[in-house]
């Protein structure tokens, strides 16, 4: 009798394993089937992605149906090998200026923001908007949209911004995409982070606002800026925005006037950033643009003319949180900053003199025309 309750013991015991194993290879099955199709759908957008971003036409398009954009493929990866063997003599030309930039800027121990930012650094403080020279400079002919170009003449249109750009990030070894529409172009480059961030510096020039669109997300970039978002990769980093890595903590909006003001004393433009010891409420978001839109009138009753206020938020690396960036302009009036007066008077003496006018009719340099 023991030995018959043994046996149905452990044959309910068997069946009650195997049905156990028979649910847990059915679960696993089923499981694996999910796995399996999330992995497939996955490959299969990514291949669509990358579909589209082969089908994005970035170099030999055309910006303003006049500024192409050329590869300079040959130049970065001769700078990296050490083999200019390959090169034309005028890319021989470019490379070697370029090198000379890089020597001049680039440290050891840099990280990848820290050279991006150092190449930012250089391309905003010397080279200015393109067709605005009187004299060609050689090699530059027609030129202020090539590396080339823009390095010999310091002008540049943004298609040249955008390149030269780009090739010192291909030199440096980063990977850097030209977003472009029909009128417009910037770069998109990937950081040590991992993620893509948008740069315009044509943009900062024109403006007159270092840093308002150095390493922006989608989302920032989007507010001034118009593109095919499904063909490029998505740039949604935050880590390296200049408004992330250099902002100050302040405890709340009311000190913004005053360091706005020390910045004006100075007699330069500025772009500050703020964070906050608090998050702000929507309220003191709302106080914020009351702050600047006030601020922007006290600059005209306080005399200071020649000089244009902006704000933006960015996002910091703490959900929810914002940093306030606000940019200080200072405006030459139109006039030709570049033009020393004494220059200009001795110039004018000079045809006046030849043409039988009044010097004083001869005025300054007119500050050339903008193009995109």
């Amino acid at each position: 009798m023991k030995n018959k309750i043994l046996i149905i013991l452990l044959s309910a015991a068997l069946a009650g394993s195997l049905a156990l194993s028979g649910t847990l290879m059915y679960v696993n099955v089923h499981q694996n089937k999910k796995v399996n199709r999330y992995i497939a759908d996955q490959l299969e957008r990514q291949a669509k992605e990358e579909e589209k971003l082969n089908n994005y036409q970035e170099d030999g398009y055309k910006v303003g149906e006049q500024y192409e954009i050329r590869s300079t493929k040959e130049i970065s990866d001769a700078y990296i090998s050490g083999d200019e063997s390959k090169l034309s003599d005028q890319d021989k030309k470019t490379l070697k200026i370029a090198k000379g930039i890089l020597k001049s800027v680039i440290k050891d121990g840099m990280t990848d923001y820290q050279k991006e930012q150092a190449v930012y650094d250089w391309m905003y403080k010397h080279i200015g908007q393109g067709s605005s020279t009187t004299i060609t400079m050689p090699t530059a002919s027609g030129s202020d949209f090539t590396p080339g170009g823009v390095l010999v003449s310091h002008k540049a249109v943004c298609v040249g911004y955008a390149t030269t750009f780009r090739m010192f990030m291909n030199m440096l070894g980063m990977e850097c995409h030209i977003v472009h529409n029909e009128y417009h172009s910037w770069d998109l480059l990937k950081l040590d982070d991992g993620k893509w961030y948008h740069t315009d510096i044509y943009s900062d020039v024109s403006a007159r606002t270092q840093y308002q669109n150095f390493n922006m997300t989608d989302a920032q970039c989007s507010s001034g800026h118009d593109w095919d978002t499904s063909a490029l990769p998505a740039a949604n980093g935050v880590k390296y925005s200049y408004a992330v890595q250099n902002n100050k903590k302040i405890k709340g909006l009311d000190e913004i006037p005053a360091k706005v003001k020390k910045v004006l004393t100075k007699g330069k433009g500025a772009s500050l950033f703020y964070s906050f010891d608090k998050k702000l409420s929507d309220k003191d978001m709302k106080v914020a643009d009351v702050l600047v839109s006030q601020m922007t009138t006290a600059l005209s009753l306080s005399g200071y003319d020649g000089y244009g206020l902006s704000a933006s938020w960015y996002n910091s690396e703490n959900e929810g949180e914002y940093i306030l960036g606000i940019f200080v302009n200072k405006y030459d009036n139109g006039e030709n900053s570049e033009a020393d007066p004494k220059v200009v008077a001795k110039v004018n003496q000079i045809i006046a003199k030849a043409f039988g006018i009044d010097p004083n009719s001869l005025g300054t340099p007119a500050s050339g025309n903008e193009a995109p």
